[in-house]
């Protein structure tokens, strides 16, 4: 972790005595576990924090300490004199939480690991090696003079677990694991946190992976799938994203990568994008206005779904194209298929 930009976040966070924390809309458990884990620690510098998500708490993360202290809004009457935005890759991701504030803002730290952020705050801690948001705090905290507590702890992990899919993502290494066993021996369990966030879903999930897979289709290394609005609504799904479904069709033998299209009530399409090493999503969703990680990445739509569904798919093929002849150039083109 670089020090100057640990002494800037200092400098700035010293003076700051309301604080503004938000993360990204369709929060993950990495999303959430760091603005409950950010909350904790702000409490222990003994600083006002109010914890913001436009889209609010999902019940599976009801465990996190702090989660009832998690807003869908800012208090519009404060003075906030500080913004502290969390796992979110640009200014848009933060939503109306961000968008609505009154000019002048006050300074903004980012904290992130997403390949596509756009350096939006005033200080900028984003850390490309990171995991997840929640490693990057883990580094930081002690700088800050924060104790780790098994609720921080609980927090912290809830992000490393959600965002590595119980450490089986590409990029965990030996590091991964040290860190979650010091949060582990700090007094987190990690069978609460896997079982909490990652193993138990409501039908809704289920309902709405059954609609996915019947509209599901293969084109090209592309395998993606459509789900209307009423289809959605029919499955009692409530969330922009689809909860996982991106990620077992990037698991297909047969496909490059993934793509979701999820119709919300407003007419808009939510888009999640997932795909297995050598190949990699950040680019496609940053050319079509969203961001993301190599190998998980989404954007947000405008409807017609048949639209939308039909642009994706013809950009999805033409990264694979791309991304092939690239590979072939470098010598990896039989990892790529």
């Amino acid at each position: 972790m670089a020090d100057p930009i640990v002494e800037a976040i200092r400098a700035t966070l010293a003076p700051a005595s309301q604080i503004l924390v938000i993360t990204h809309i369709a929060p993950d458990g990495d999303a959430l576990g760091s603005l409950t884990a950010t909350g904790l620690a702000l409490q222990q510098l003994d600083k006002k924090a109010t914890l913001v998500c436009d889209d609010g708490l999902p019940d599976r993360f009801t465990y996190l300490p702090l989660a009832g202290q998690v807003r869908t809004a800012p208090e519009w009457s404060a003075s906030y004199d500080l913004l502290i935005a969390l796992d979110a890759g640009d200014a848009d991701r933060l939503g109306s939480a961000y968008q609505l504030l009154p000019e002048p803002r006050p300074p903004l730290i980012n904290i992130d690991h997403h390949v596509t952020n756009t350096r939006y705050g005033q200080v900028n801690l984003v850390d490309l090696e990171a995991n997840a948001t929640a490693e990057i705090l883990f580094n930081l905290f002690p700088h800050l003079g924060v104790t780790l507590t098994p609720e921080l702890a609980v927090c912290l992990l809830t992000g490393l677990v959600t965002d590595t899919l119980s450490f089986r993502t590409a990029g965990v290494t030996a590091r991964t694991l040290q860190v979650a066993g010091a949060l582990v021996e700090a007094g987190a369990d990690l069978f609460t946190v896997t079982t909490e966030a990652i193993n138990l879903k409501p039908l809704s999930t289920l309902l709405l992976w059954q609609k996915g897979l019947n509209n599901m289709k293969l084109e090209d290394g592309v395998l993606w799938t459509a789900i209307g609005n009423a289809e959605r609504e029919a499955a009692g799904h409530t969330n922009s994203n689809a909860a996982g479904l991106g990620n077992m069709m990037a698991d297909v033998t047969e496909a490059a990568m993934s793509a979701v299209l999820l119709e919300m009530a407003n007419g808009t399409v939510s888009v999640g994008f997932r795909c297995r090493p050598p190949f990699s999503v950040s680019e496609l969703a940053t050319k079509l206005g969203g961001g993301g990680h190599h190998l998980a990445a989404g954007c947000t739509l405008p409807g017609p779904l048949a639209t939308a569904a039909a642009l994706v798919v013809a950009r999805s093929k033409e990264t694979i194209r791309q991304q092939k002849a690239r590979l072939a150039n470098m010598g990896a083109y039989d990892q790529a298929g």
